[in-house]
């Protein structure tokens, strides 16, 4: 895992990328997350991911411009 990344607690895995970026308050809707994800702005786990249906597992790694967000689950 990234040295510098902020966790993020998940209810009910798995997740969708672009849900994700909503929930962490990284784009405003679906329309953003779609547009970034397909200009290949967003890597999950240190790879360029064009899928906005990309399910998320916990431990993914999301890194969107120099912030990286780790998913874990809530209890």
């Amino acid at each position: 895992m990234s040295d510098q990344f902020e966790k993020v607690a998940i209810t009910k895995l798995p997740i969708r990328l672009g849900q994700f970026l909503k929930l962490a308050n990284v784009v405003q809707d679906g329309f953003e997350a779609t547009m970034r994800i397909q200009n290949g702005e967003v890597k999950v786990n240190n790879k360029t991911e064009t899928k906005r249906g990309r399910k998320l597992q916990a431990l993914d790694e999301i890194t969107f411009g120099n912030k990286t967000w780790c998913i874990t689950t809530a209890l």
